[in-house]
């Protein structure tokens, strides 16, 4: 199947060419509660495609806010259900990358609280390594049932190329006639309330706040770097490229997740 690119890996060499900007790495030394909100970007060096990106061949012609949300999976559930294994499929061929690594070596350090809050619905954080304090937008392998919402332990098929329709597996409850979707938080749908105000106060009582590889657009997951600040807490964007989250930053700078990490804990001794 046309799986995602291989993450290139970071040779040492390379991550001590990769300046670190100084403000960055004091703040960083001198933190001992950090909280890391994570978006796409972070995933994006692993090869996962973004979730438009998704959107090709057989599924060229939906618009992915038709797939996923609750009105989409009422009409058409094997639709959704087809399209959610595919995304997962590209999700199990990808692996973490070196950004993903490095924080979970941070989070080993003695001394630091290291906490991550991801918008991302794959589970590269785990896999390489690190705990993750909230799925604010929920979880791809978190399935549950769509009527008494009891967690299942059923997995997605394993598709070589993408299919139309695949119907989904029946809730494994006695007596439930729902049906198994993902874990994910569709448009229209709430936020998880523990996950999201556990990122909230894990950024607002840190020493320092980063934000890798977000572009700071979905609400309200958006807002939590601007509630850190509003608490004083120091705000460092990592991202090659501007976002909505630049200007809340007391620093930005202008790397990858899997070029700035690396390096800022090799800095870090």
């Amino acid at each position: 199947m046309p799986s995602p690119e291989s993450p290139r890996s970071v040779q040492p060499e390379e991550v001590t060419a990769v300046e670190v900007p100084p403000a960055v790495l004091e703040l960083a030394r001198s933190a001992r509660r950090v909280c890391v909100l994570t978006g796409a970007g972070m995933s994006a060096e692993s090869g996962i495609p973004t979730f438009r990106d998704v959107q090709v061949g057989l599924w060229e012609r939906f618009d992915p806010m038709e797939l996923a949300s609750p009105e989409a999976w009422r009409h058409d559930p094997a639709q959704v259900w087809a399209w959610y294994s595919w995304r997962a499929s590209l999700v199990r061929a990808a692996q973490p990358n070196a950004g993903h690594e490095a924080l979970a070596a941070w989070q080993q350090r003695a001394g630091v609280d290291l906490q991550v809050a991801t918008q991302n619905v794959d589970d590269l954080h785990e896999r390489g390594g690190a705990e993750v304090l909230a799925h604010i937008h929920g979880s791809l392998f978190a399935l549950r049932c769509d009527t008494c919402d009891r967690p299942s332990h059923t997995a997605y098929r394993d598709l070589a190329e993408p299919v139309a329709e695949v119907d989904p597996p029946a809730c494994e409850r006695e007596g439930c006639e729902g049906q198994v979707r993902p874990g994910v938080v569709w448009f229209g749908e709430a936020l998880p309330q523990e996950e999201f105000f556990a990122a909230v106060e894990a950024a607002q009582e840190a020493d320092l706040v980063l934000v890798v590889g977000t572009s700071g657009l979905v609400h309200p997951a958006a807002t939590i770097p601007h509630l850190a600040g509003a608490r004083g807490v120091p705000v460092v964007e990592i991202n090659p490229r501007e976002t909505e989250v630049s200007e809340a930053a007391d620093h930005v700078w202008r790397a990858t997740a899997a070029q700035a990490l690396p390096a800022l804990l090799a800095q870090l001794g």
